[in-house]
């Protein structure tokens, strides 16, 4: 006999068999067909295996396929208990909903539009645009669906138009999103249905607190992706309670898959959700690999892998791109200067000892060694954008060439950007520069205060506006104070969930990392939807020559390029332009997002120079 269950504490499908089928033909490919699909099961005792509920309904017309052909009979041979086989329907009715929608028409503009207007939707002047019509009709078409439009375009205002459409009179809404945007989930909630009272109850502050709201007869939820994982339990309690819609704000923050917890404990949610909604403007910030998580959440019962996801998720997904939205062509500028000579002997030093290093830690492909190889590469930027950030002597360098390195003085890049931000603020211009790293933000915004610069980074909370020192606060100095010209910010903390496009027209990158989602969003802080058409938008990107930096600029835009071939939009792969020493006045000679190919990617650039 051959047992199926549900088990819903840890939300995964057990398989337990007879002693006498131990060794038998059916085992060996049972077994055989899931250690070969799922790296999550465990072996159960002697006679049992367990995997992910969102695994096994993955596996499972291939597993019932095999029972069939082994004359396995439900009631003689084969038990399957109540509460898997409700799942199990459960599921099998959302993959003929996905099937059934991506072969016939989607529905009738007219039709939803006159839903919405019916339930309060965008009642008091708010107007659609012809691309979220476009998109909304879409993707209420289906059970679960994506929305990968750029910034500015109306992400949010789809959503809640999705949920709307498939609210039912006790239905829920939970929204997975990073802290920085549960303001703009309340905030358009009372734009698009200003007759609603009801608000986003925000899940913080403790288990025991989130259960009691949770228990509550509260309709909007918002969670961020580093609470979730820890409140796992109640949510699946919440959601078997419920008939919850689930929203993934940004994400391509699950496209790490089962090596982070994040992303277990959110594929061990999919199968609850009655509606489901991923969105992201960079759905795909390493490679096409990143998509799969995502696909998975929306429907695990498909089957999902890299030579297939693009062809599953092309009929279930809206983006609306930047032509689109006509938006004026934003100029790009490479500006490289050479390292200042005691810089470019660390820069020597360092590169030649993580290649050392590199050498048994990537053959070995041990986690942590990996770890420490990215390490190594975040201290090499760090030398080329500001060698002081480092504490060299603890590096293994010299106290003389330490001390070079300190008379030097603020390297090349730095000064650069010291020098431009003074330039356009003496224009009458507001100036955004990114840096990569904390003290770096902090540094270069003491340097500025004669511009009345201030900074965000992952140490700046978040508050009311009114208060100078949070995150709202700097934003709003930099928005309404004359005499805040600069604003420093740091693109892990603050390339999501921030419009500056109505004041700012100029950005500096100090340096970048190999993550392409937040070099894309740090972008878009500046240049997206509601620019007048005559806007000038200049981002300047200053980079070390013959340094890690050119590896960066390599694996970005083919990060960029690859993510553009996927989504069919080619307006985000535009290359910027090099400027050389002429192009300069007063020319002054003198996270980290990393894959195994930008690893081979640094070293392939080590190797030409």
């Amino acid at each position: 006999m051959i047992e199926i269950k549900y088990q819903p504490t840890e939300r995964k499908a057990l398989i337990n068999w007879s002693k006498d089928l131990e060794g038998s033909k059916v085992i060996n490919l049972i077994t055989r067909l899931i250690s070969d699909n799922c790296e999550e099961y465990i072996q159960e005792g002697l006679h049992g295996i367990s995997l992910p509920w969102w695994s096994f309904i993955a596996l499972r017309n291939t597993i019932f396929g095999l029972f069939d052909n082994l004359n396995l009979e439900l009631g003689k041979n084969l038990s399957i208990s109540p509460e898997a086989i409700e799942l199990l329907k459960k599921s099998k009715k959302t993959e003929d909903l996905y099937l059934s929608a991506i072969q016939r028409n989607h529905l009738k503009n007219n039709i939803v539009l006159e839903n919405l207007q019916r339930l309060g939707f965008c009642k008091k002047g708010r107007i659609l645009s012809e691309e979220q019509k476009r998109n909304i009709t879409k993707i209420a078409s289906f059970p679960a669906s994506a929305t990968f439009s750029v910034p500015g375009a109306g992400k949010t205002t789809e959503a809640l138009a999705f949920y709307f459409l498939k609210r039912k009179p006790n239905s829920k809404l939970l929204v997975v999103a990073p802290k920085n945007a549960f303001a703009a989930w309340e905030e358009q909630l009372k734009e698009c249905v200003p007759d609603i009272i009801k608000t986003f109850s925000r899940l913080s502050g403790g288990a025991e607190k989130i259960s009691r709201l949770l228990a509550s007869n509260e309709e909007f939820f918002i969670i961020s992706y580093q609470q979730i994982t820890r409140v796992v339990a109640s949510i699946s309690e919440f959601m078997c309670r419920n008939e919850v819609c689930m929203f993934l704000d940004e994400s391509h923050r699950i496209k790490s898959g089962t090596n982070r917890a994040t992303a277990r404990s959110i594929l061990g949610l999919a199968h609850f959700p009655v509606a489901k909604l991923i969105m992201s403007g960079t759905p795909m910030p390493h490679s096409i690999n990143d998509l799969i998580p995502q696909l998975k959440f929306l429907y695990p019962e498909l089957q999902v892998n890299e030579s297939n996801v693009v062809d599953q998720l092309k009929p279930i997904y809206v983006r609306t791109t930047k032509k689109e939205l006509k938006l004026p062509l934003v100029e790009k500028r490479i500006i490289s200067f050479p390292l200042a000579p005691m810089q470019q002997k660390v820069y020597g030093l360092m590169k030649t000892e993580l290649i050392r290093q590199s050498q048994l830690i990537f053959n070995s492909r041990e986690s942590h060694g990996f770890r420490r190889l990215g390490k190594s590469v975040a201290r090499l930027l760090q030398v080329v954008s500001n060698p002081a950030l480092l504490d060299l002597e603890l590096s293994g360098i010299s106290k003389a060439i330490c001390e070079g390195v300190l008379e030097e003085g603020d390297g090349p890049k730095l000064k650069y950007i010291f020098k431009r931000a003074r330039e356009l603020a003496a224009e009458g211009n507001k100036v955004l520069i990114w840096t990569s790293f904390v003290r770096n933000v902090e540094y270069i915004s003491l340097k500025l205060r004669d511009l009345g610069a201030v900074f965000i980074h992952g140490g700046v909370s978040t508050g009311e506006d009114e208060d100078d020192e949070t995150r709202e606060g700097k934003i709003r100095l930099f928005h309404d104070d004359p005499n805040t010209r600069v604003l420093v910010a740091n693109p892990a903390a603050a390339s999501e969930g921030i419009s500056l496009h109505k004041i700012c027209h100029n950005s500096l990158y100090l340096d970048r990392t190999f993550n392409a989602a937040h070099y894309l969003q740090s972008e878009d802080r500046i240049h997206r939807f509601g620019l007048p058409p005559d806007t000038k938008t200049t981002i300047e990107i200053i980079e070390g020559a013959g340094t890690v930096d050119e590896s960066v600029r390599t694996r970005l835009n083919a990060k960029i390029s690859a993510m553009s071939a996927a989504l069919n939009d080619f307006s985000i792969s535009g290359e910027p332009i090099f400027l050389d020493e002429d192009d300069i006045d007063e020319y002054d000679s003198y996270s980290l997002g990393l894959s195994d190919a930008d690893i081979k990617q640094i070293f392939a650039d080590f190797g030409k120079k």
